[in-house]
């Protein structure tokens, strides 16, 4: 019979952040993951109290906190990370057996948590599916008005011939909008195949470079990286959307600076929803991050929703395409915002192509 791994090694080994807390809720140790989860290392969270590195505004969770004897579960709670910003957590606090003021805490950011299969993302689906029904209705007079748009301009003065203009352009970019919404209703999965994650972003950057956004696109690529299970035209779309929002984002800096890194990220799984289905690793982290003032607080929970946006010119697709997209290579994207280091960062996760159709068994 095989020996059991080292429980150092198997803590090590969970994609969710524990920390080990003792007498006065301060930090004796913490796991890979929640380094990562707190942007710190092992040596700068040790001794910490625990509400040094989380603020939490929750009076009742506050005082139950330290009943060190009482297990806690808390799901949805607000909460500010030191040097990161506000969050939404799940959290569960459990007293170690036999040892007083002794504590285990897990962590895990409810805001950017998706599952496979059914998600809160599908209850879009009846907005979504509208424009299969209608595009064809809708663009098919589109295109008379403008046609017609056009000939009348050419019976009209140079005065009068900007209104004909601005007739043509509302009705591309009305059709614009219908192409969106077309790729987000979209039900069929583009087939994924290995990919190499440099050249899709080597290919998008090379596109918003030419469309003159005026932002140099830094690069910190993890050379050792294999290729990732994806859709390459999806990816090099979805790093077109990520590049050119955080170019337009940072464009008002001092100094404008946009950075694409690449990385191993070891224990990042989606977990099914689905009873007998596998859960998915994602051990590849693209992170695209800027410099700009950041999304509204207030919209920050929301920014892959369809039709939220913070462009007065925008339509709020962008994003929710993007999400489509990334879901479709069972991937994951989220959004977090570095009040203290002013930087947004969007982090993609995806599967390696070495695994078998992208899946393995938890």
């Amino acid at each position: 019979m095989p020996s059991t791994p080292d429980p150092q090694r198997q803590l090590a080994s969970l994609g969710l952040a524990v920390i080990l807390l003792g007498p006065g809720q301060r930090i004796a140790q913490a796991n890979p993951a929640a380094e990562q989860f707190f942007g710190q290392s092992l040596r700068r969270l040790q001794g910490k109290a625990l509400s040094e590195v989380v603020a939490l505004d929750e009076p009742r969770l506050l005082a139950r906190m330290t009943e060190s004897d009482a297990p806690i579960s808390a799901r949805d709670v607000m909460a500010v990370i030191q040097g990161i910003g506000p969050k939404r957590l799940d959290m569960t606090f459990a007293p170690i057996i036999d040892e007083a003021e002794w504590q285990v805490v897990t962590l895990q950011d409810a805001s950017g948590a998706e599952g496979l299969g059914e998600d809160p993302g599908s209850s879009e689906d009846s907005v979504l599916r509208a424009p299969e029904i209608l595009a064809h209705e809708i663009k098919n007079p589109l295109s008379g008005i403008r046609g017609a748009a056009q000939l009348l301009g050419r019976k009209l003065g140079d005065q009068d011939k900007a209104l004909t203009t601005l007739i043509a352009d509302e009705v591309d970019r009305i059709a614009r909008l219908i192409d969106e919404m077309q790729a987000l209703s979209q039900r069929t999965v583009e087939p994924v195949s290995p990919c190499n994650l440099h050249e899709a972003v080597r290919r998008a950057r090379a596109i918003i470079e030419v469309s003159g956004k005026g932002v140099k696109v830094e690069e910190e690529f993890d050379p050792s990286l294999p290729p990732v299970l994806g859709s390459p035209d999806g990816l090099v779309q979805v790093l077109i959307n990520l590049l050119s929002n955080a170019a337009e984002a940072s464009a008002g800096s001092p100094k404008p600076r946009v950075v694409v890194r690449t990385r191993f990220s070891s224990g990042v799984q989606l977990h099914a929803a689905k009873p007998g289905a596998k859960s998915v690793r994602l051990p590849i982290e693209l992170r695209v991050s800027d410099n700009g003032p950041g999304v509204d607080p207030a919209m920050r929970d929301h920014i892959f929703e369809p039709f939220v946006t913070t462009k007065k010119s925008g339509q709020g697709l962008g994003l929710a395409l993007v999400r489509k997209l990334v879901r479709d290579m069972n991937g994951r994207i989220t959004h977090e915002r570095d009040d203290a280091g002013g930087w947004t960062h969007f982090r993609m996760h995806l599967p390696l192509a070495s695994t078998k159709s992208g899946s393995d068994a938890a």
